[in-house]
């Protein structure tokens, strides 16, 4: 996997958690949880594009 989809990939899972922190010390929010899965859809992207 080429620097820029493990960044992605880094970036997305530090999102996840700071998503479910946020959930869970002041409640759901659905845009969060919205940016968060277009947030993973972009990445499944970059590392889908530049898989060698």
């Amino acid at each position: 996997m080429p620097g820029s989809a493990k960044a992605m990939t880094v970036a997305t899972v530090a999102a996840l958690v700071a998503v479910t922190a946020y959930t869970v010390t002041l409640g759901g929010s659905g845009w969060l949880w919205f940016a968060w899965v277009v947030l993973g859809l972009v990445t499944i992207g970059t590392a889908s594009t530049q898989r060698n």
